[in-house]
Order: C-alpha cells, then structure tokens, then sequence
C-alpha cells in the first residue's frame, strides 16, 4: 500500500531532498542540484515566497520512501496569464504507477482545494528553475541547470492523463566550420550602423553594478512572452545577482549598449560546474569547492544562460553580435562545446541563431498538461 505524507518535519525535508539522489546513485548522467541551494526551499524567507504558495509529498511503501512531488501556485504566473494554474516539480519516483498516481493524485487534490483548475509541469517557482520533463536524449549527461529523468517518467505521467504542452530542445554547439572570421565582420557592420558597443566593465562586480538593472529591464521585456516566465521580482534579482558573482566572468559575458548607454542586447554564459557538483552529490565539500573553482578557471563546457534582445531591435541583427561573441568564447583554448540549456521549439528567433553554427540537437525536454475535470472521482 502506497502512503502520501506532506512535508512538515524536519527529518521528512531531508527525506525529500535525498531521494533523488539515491534514486539516481548510479546514474552518470545525473547532475544533482547543490543541496546548500535546494534545501532553501524549505525557508520561511524562501525568495518565491511572496508570490508563491508551495507544498511536498512523500510517497511511502512499507516504511520505505519511494517518491516525490512538489506542487506550486504561482500566483505571479497566473494573474499575468489569467490562469487557474498549479504546477508540479521535483516528481521523482520509482518505476510504479501506483506510487506516480498516489503522489499526483495528492497534487490535484491540493490544486482543487485552491480553487485551481489545471494542473502542468514539471515547471518550478519561475523559469530560473530546473523545468521540462527529458523526453529523448536520456543517454546524455545533464547540465547543471537541468535535471536528469529515467526513461520511464513521461510513460507513468502520460498514464495519468497528461499530455503536451510544449516542447523545448537542448542543442551542442560546435563554432561554424569555417574560421574566417565572418560573424565578427556582420557584427562589426551592424554594431556601426546603429552606433552600437560593448559595455565595458573591469571585473564582474563592476558589470553586474553598471548593467544588473538594465539587464534585468531587458530580461522582463524579451522574455514577457516566453512559456513559464513571471516579471522579475527584487528577491530573484537578488538571488541571480549572488549567484552570477560566484560563477560567471567577464569572458563569457557581454552587454550591449545603444547610445543612450541602454541594454539592447546580453548575453550570459557560464562554465559547466556539472561534473564538479556530481562527484560530491550536490555537497559542496572541500574537494567539491577545488573541483568547482577549476572548472569556472579552466572551462572545457560553455552553458548558455539568459540571452535576450530587446523586441525593439529583434529584427535589426543585433543577435548576430551574440553570436560573434559566442564563437570567440568556442574558439577559446581548451573549450570543446556549448549547451545550449532549453529553447521552446516554436521559438524560431532563437532556434535560427543556433543555424549560425554546427549543432547537434541532443534532448528534448516537455511541459505536461491536464484540465482537473479529468481527474478521477
């Protein structure tokens, strides 16, 4: 018999936060989250808190915890899409349907008591998150902003009803074959037509205190329309802030600059910590820390973060600057590929600079949906 337990306890958090781990003991191409960042969660002063109400299941059978689930009302996102909306995150489970269909029978009831009418995901408090459910490609490794599924996951949520919403792709990306220099060329001409440059910067702090406010500006104007997104909040842009220092440098990032010194154009990247954080299970102990410091010093993997044009200047080839600067950051020694993280299928504007290089198309990742009239009695 499965049991369905929420989460109050101390003991039953930490519950919570392991499972996944020994779940996927084992398992190369899972990349956990850093527990230091993913027990927050839990935090009466968590940074979604304020616009989020959230909940945690436990699926138990014979004393023995075998699944997961977390259900989340966004209000933000519901109030700007005038939704009834609940979305489910952190499903972990055994390969059982009667453990997936206790644990998401737990979520619809909850979403039902608030007056909701849908439930989809997996989606996390914003687009920041960990989201989409790996539907092909389980044979390659993770990112570390991308969590890893077994196989049989969309199988036991399909059997529930659930069905597609969106789709995102992942692609690895290899600098164009020819090395002759014509995106840096394109990209000069365009940055001159519009008396365009580079915002410059002397260190990531210096970057994050000239351009953070513009960028976050930016980032709610490109992205207002992009499945999963909610305008940005002072608690996120805190939380990015801190997280950018720690991480990113100045060689794999850049601003653009119209000529009243807005942003128009950025590009974020950051040096893969995946194989870091793995070897440790998402502790950062002290040979974790030397792992991860040499990989942001000595990258071999390029992780797309934000990129975002403004719409004004969509259609002008701004993008091509990013592009220009993305095969520099390939083209630097020792440095193999990029991921590309997840692009909505049907955004062709991003799915189109991608053409610019060799791409291999690598994951796909889905967005499930299901109307709570479905929901059996």
């Amino acid at each position: 018999m499965i049991e369905v337990v929420e989460v109050k306890t101390k003991k039953q958090q930490r519950e919570f936060l392991n499972f996944p781990l020994r779940l996927y003991r084992g398992e190369p191409n899972f990349v956990p989250p850093l527990w230091m960042d993913e027990k927050k969660i839990f935090r009466r002063d968590y940074v979604y808190n304020d616009t989020c109400e959230a909940v945690y299941y436990i699926a138990r059978r014979d004393g023995k915890t075998v699944g997961r689930i977390s259900g989340i009302l966004q209000k933000a996102a519901n109030e700007k899409n005038n939704e009834k909306r609940v979305r489910f995150t952190r499903f972990d489970s055994v390969d059982d349907q009667d453990v997936a269909d206790a644990l998401f029978a737990a979520v619809e009831k909850w979403a039902l008591s608030l007056g909701m009418d849908t439930v989809v995901g997996p989606l996390g408090f914003s687009d920041l998150e960990r989201e989409g459910m790996l539907i092909e490609g389980f044979d390659q490794p993770s990112t570390f902003e991308e969590q890893y599924n077994y196989e049989y996951y969309p199988r036991l949520i399909e059997n529930l009803g659930y069905v597609k919403e969106v789709d995102w792709t992942e692609s690895r990306l290899y600098p164009p074959e020819e090395n002759n220099g014509h995106l840096k060329q394109l990209s000069d001409r365009i940055m001159k037509r519009y008396n365009l440059r580079f915002g410059p910067a002397e260190n990531v702090n210096d970057f994050l205190d000239k351009y953070a406010d513009g960028l976050f500006e930016l980032l709610d104007r490109s992205y207002d329309q992009l499945y999963g997104t909610v305008p940005f909040t002072d608690g996120m842009k805190k939380l990015m802030i801190d997280n950018f220092k720690l991480i990113i440098d100045l060689d794999h990032v850049a601003a653009i600059l119209d000529e009243n010194d807005n942003v128009v154009c950025l590009g974020i990247c950051f040096p893969s910590i995946a194989e870091a954080v793995r070897k440790s299970n998402g502790h950062l102990t002290p040979a974790a820390v030397v792992r991860v410091l040499r990989a942001i010093k000595h990258p071999k993997i390029i992780d797309l973060g934000l990129i975002g044009v403004d719409p004004a200047w969509a259609m002008r080839g701004v993008s091509v600057a990013v592009s220009a600067e993305l095969e520099r950051m390939l083209r630097a020694p020792g440095i193999e590929y990029a991921e590309t993280n997840l692009n909505l299928e049907d955004n062709l504007m991003i799915q189109n600079q991608w053409k610019r290089f060799r791409e291999v198309k690598h994951k796909r990742r889905r967005s499930y949906v299901k109307k709570l009239r479905e929901v059996r009695e």
